[in-house]
């Protein structure tokens, strides 16, 4: 169902999911003056630290939350990625200080830290209403709003609001109740992953701040995360092994992938999560009132840090789509384009460049990768070529999209005032 017209002014948003993504969209609409229910099945933030790294057009979206600044002060501006041979070697790279000065320039910090700078903004807003302990368990919508039917502590209830907002992770129960509990097409990879955050002194190695190691057997990728020496270490293993028995193999594992060859007695593991990876887009980001965004709406292996990026990417342009309609220069066919073209850049940009970067690991020979290998060709000439160097890493704001150009022109050209507040 496709609403045929919405007055100006919402007066009620309902976003699922107090995540990053949910987090997020509450606060740049709550900055707005526009009303926010924000649900939660759990009981208080996640304190997972899965994905890390920003890419520029995150870091945008960040910087119009007003917390880009907090989120560089916590973290840290990673230098050069790069891609080596299991012993080592340097093959090519991508040296991130030509960009230097640049507003938006990548930043690391893990998720859960994220979540709590925006928790806390978030309860400085008081038109957002944060509920934990809130479980989505059905759904509906007609020509004036939409409802989610709740279970809580307190027993069953019903919240209405002119649009739900599905941010609510890779297993939304917003989109599995729009579309079946087994409908998210795409593909999960047979590789079997393991994700671990390790104390470990990786650049007394000579290594830098991303490294992606290609080998058939122990491809893996090192990278720094904070400021106090810890490493995201994500590695693939054999599949068909229990958690237990992955976690028996990881000493013998670390021995043989990491630089120095340590022994458990000279690293630390804080962290240990074997998950297996996706490659998956829903078939709507828009039925009626009902949105979705981020991990709800698609997802991507994690090498690249292109699936955090994308739905923050997600979460800034469905706010531009709905605070237009908000303003009331927009109309809520934008949110037709909203999902038109959120899709596009799934299926173009993201789905392909992040499987090329997993595959890159395992399914190239590293002593003939740079003859064969397209993307480590344009990265060598990077090294020798600062014009295009610049040119090549920011290619990544392709995914991005300016929804405004969609605002209606007419309300416009009349001096609506509230539309300069958005529009960065």
């Amino acid at each position: 169902m496709t609403t045929s017209k919405s007055a100006p002014g919402l007066k009620s948003v309902i976003v699922v999911g107090a995540g990053p993504a949910g987090l997020l969209m509450s606060l740049l609409l709550a900055k707005q003056g526009v009303p926010v229910q924000l649900l939660d099945a759990g009981s208080t933030l996640d304190k997972q630290p899965r994905a890390t790294h920003y890419g520029p057009p995150a870091v945008y979206e960040l910087a119009r939350a007003g917390i880009a600044e907090e989120v560089r002060a916590r973290g840290f501006t990673p230098k050069t990625v790069c891609w080596r041979k299991k012993d080592g070697t340097y093959l090519a790279g991508l040296d991130g200080s030509i960009l230097d000065g640049t507003p938006d320039r990548m930043v690391c910090l893990p998720l859960d830290r994220l979540g709590e700078i925006l928790h806390k903004h978030i309860l400085e807003q008081p038109t957002v209403d944060l509920k934990w302990n809130h479980k989505v368990t059905g759904l509906g919508q007609d020509e004036q709003k939409a409802w989610v039917d709740i279970e809580t502590p307190e027993g069953p209830k019903r919240l209405e609001g002119d649009y739900v907002i599905g941010c609510d992770g890779a297993n939304s129960q917003i989109r599995r109740s729009l579309f079946g509990d087994t409908n998210f097409p795409g593909r999960t990879w047979d590789e079997q992953i393991v994700a671990t955050n390790t104390y470990y002194d990786f650049h007394k190695y000579g290594y830098e701040d991303a490294n992606f190691i290609i080998d058939h057997e122990h491809w893996h990728m090192a990278s720094r995360i904070t400021n106090d020496g810890l490493w995201r270490v994500t590695y693939g293993e054999k599949p068909g092994q229990t958690r237990e028995q992955l976690f028996e193999r990881l000493p013998a594992k670390f021995e043989k992938i990491l630089p120095g060859h340590p022994k458990p007695e000279q690293y630390k593991v804080v962290n240990f999560s074997p998950y297996k990876v996706h490659q998956r887009l829903t078939e709507k980001m828009r039925v009626g009132r009902f949105l979705l965004a981020a991990d709800a709406a698609h997802l991507c292996n994690p090498f690249g840090g292109l699936g955090l990026t994308g739905g923050i990417v997600d979460v800034g342009g469905l706010f531009d789509c709905l605070i237009g309609i908000h303003n009331g220069v927009a109309n809520d066919s934008i949110l037709d384009i909203y999902d038109e073209i959120r899709r596009q850049k799934y299926l173009e940009i993201i789905d392909p460049i992040s499987s090329e970067n997993i595959r890159r690991l395992f399914g190239q020979d590293p002593d003939t990768v740079l003859e064969t290998d397209e993307f480590l060709k344009l990265c060598k000439k990077t090294e020798t070529d600062e014009a295009f160097s610049r040119e090549f890493q920011n290619g990544i704001n392709g995914i991005k999209y300016d929804f405004t150009q969609h605002y209606l022109k007419k309300e416009l050209e009349n001096g609506n005032s509230g539309v300069g507040l958005v529009v960065a």
